[in-house]
């Protein structure tokens, strides 16, 4: 039985407002999550899931809406931490720490996540998700550096490369069989 995990990385977000965990999305943000909208609607989705934070949300919410179901909140698929009190990084510091973290999975900052602890924690989440919605599609509204690593778990390919090539949003559609991942495809068009 074939299961489909659709990826959603959320739209462009602010780092000028709030911390991580509330940042919203720029009006190209909610432009963008109205695309992802479009592109999903007729994809039959089940369930929709999500990470706590307020853009990967707000990415999938008129998604969901528009079927009038509930998001599901799971903390685990939170972004990694990359500083203590989920204060935001400026992008100039964390592209070369991201990189740093694919070369040595073991290196975090004082107060953060190392990428061994953010892929464990993740993909402990994603094989759930896998196992209790068998058969079904889910979309999970998700970051970019969790959602390299849960790829990444199942296909090494997803990798620093893979991450700084994408955008924000975008979409990857994986087929399960169990736990098995058979195909990724890009389903986002720039």
């Amino acid at each position: 039985m074939k299961t489909y995990i659709y990826m959603v990385r959320h739209g462009e977000s602010p780092k000028t407002e709030g911390n991580e965990r509330t940042r919203g999305l720029t009006d190209k943000g909610r432009s963008d999550a109205n695309k992802v909208t479009e592109l999903l609607i007729d994809e039959g989705i089940d369930t929709y899931v999500s990470s706590p934070y307020r853009r990967a949300i707000l990415t999938i919410e008129e998604l969901a809406q528009s079927f009038d179901k509930e998001i599901l909140v799971f903390e685990e698929l939170r972004e990694m931490i990359f500083l203590s009190d989920d204060k935001v990084m400026a992008d100039k510091e964390l592209y070369p720490t991201v990189k740093k973290m694919f070369s040595d999975s073991n290196f975090l900052l004082p107060g953060g996540e190392s990428s061994t602890i953010c892929q464990n924690r993740s993909v402990a989440a994603l094989k759930e998700i896998l196992k209790k919605y068998k058969g079904q599609k889910v979309v999970i509204g998700t970051h970019g550096m969790v959602m390299t690593l849960m790829m990444g778990y199942f296909d090494s390919k997803y990798d620093f490369d893979f991450l700084i090539q994408t955008s924000k949003p975008d979409i990857y559609r994986m087929e399960f069989d169990d736990e098995d991942l058979i195909e990724t495809k890009r389903l986002w068009k720039d």
